[in-house]
């Protein structure tokens, strides 16, 4: 593994369909060149996929049902941006969620990151989450993985197909390792299991109590 000469996915990745990027992101890189020097970087290992006729999409009713057109209002309005670009929120007022465009510009759609298995800058990452236990408690759950990895609002509407902070290759997964669930703490859009995660995997954020894990990994619109 060299960790020297990583290069970014290019643009082209992320302008597909949503869900299609999203299962595509498990087993590739999230990589934060961070500003004290230290390279951070994860393999993906659990996504969720969101998308504008989804009414769990944060710019679900910026699109006119009868036009199409999109009214360019509020910070949802980014969702529409070029694809790879970084849609980045503070949930709830206290945990920053990083999120990656999708989709051609202007077609609304984006991957939310909820977890990733540590792979460089361990220590960093450590000492951010100094009460983690658990391997799920270091970077298992969106809001634990932006603490450790220094993501904050200041990513928003970055390009993530650049330095410094963006995805690489890494290794895709193979639909055996995949499977699909309902995605988590949502009110709406509870059906669409747009949920996408490596099976077993330690780092992947907890299912609240009751969800049932489906085992299909094909991409359902």
């Amino acid at each position: 593994m060299d960790l020297n000469n990583l290069v970014p996915l290019p643009p082209s990745f992320f302008d597909r369909p949503t869900l299609e990027v999203a299962r595509d992101l498990l087993g590739r890189w999230l990589v934060h060149e961070h500003p004290s020097g230290v390279r951070l970087v994860g393999r993906i290992v659990e996504t969720e996929a969101y998308r504008q006729d989804d009414p769990a999409f944060h710019g679900w009713r910026l699109v006119d049902p009868t036009t199409g057109k999109v009214r360019p209002e509020g910070r949802a309005y980014d969702l529409f941006a070029p694809p790879g670009t970084a849609y980045v929120y503070l949930n709830y007022g206290m945990y920053w969620l990083l999120n990656v465009v999708t989709e051609p510009e202007g077609v609304g759609g984006a991957v939310l990151i909820r977890a990733v298995e540590p792979i460089a800058g361990l220590d960093f990452l450590r000492a951010r989450r100094p009460k983690a236990r658990r391997p799920c408690e270091l970077t298992g759950g969106p809001g634990r993985l932006t603490m450790a990895f220094d993501i904050d609002g200041r990513y928003h509407r970055k390009p993530l197909t650049a330095p410094p902070l963006y995805f690489a290759p890494g290794k895709p997964v193979s639909d055996a390792e995949v499977a699909t669930s309902p995605r988590i703490g949502l009110s709406r859009g509870t059906d669409r299991l747009w949920r996408f995660f490596v099976r077993d995997n330690p780092y992947v954020s907890p299912r609240p109590q009751g969800e049932r894990e489906l085992n299909s990994p094909r991409v359902k619109s």
